[in-house]
């Protein structure tokens, strides 16, 4: 199984199905964003198991919150402080404030977004 896991074709069809199934995939697996994307365009939680640095991706993040604002929660702490990234979240999803930084929950016009 654990071979698997390391096969691109394979685990692109297993995320595909289920994109809690990125949580098996091999790290290197989890830095690739096409194999990450097909995750979270499965189901936007899986963005919790993909690589440190996707979690950092303006792309990869909007495309989880686009689909569930409660996707935000695995965003990088550096996203959930960006005033201009938060704004263009809470623009596709509210839930997405839940998740963002304290001082941007107090901020007029991030919350009227």
């Amino acid at each position: 199984a654990e071979e698997l896991g390391k096969d691109k074709e394979v685990v692109l069809a297993a995320v595909q199905q289920n994109g809690y199934a990125l949580r098996d995939a091999d790290d290197e697996l989890r830095r690739d964003k096409e194999v990450v994307l097909a995750a979270i365009y499965q189901d936007p939680g899986a963005l919790q198991y993909a690589a440190a640095e996707l979690k950092r991706d303006k792309d990869v993040v909007l495309v989880a919150v686009r689909i569930s604002g409660f996707a935000f929660d695995y965003a990088a702490d550096e996203l959930k402080r960006d005033r201009e990234f938060v704004l263009a979240a809470v623009r596709e999803e509210g839930w997405s404030l839940l998740y963002a930084a304290d001082e941007l929950k107090r901020d007029k016009e991030v919350v009227l977004a």
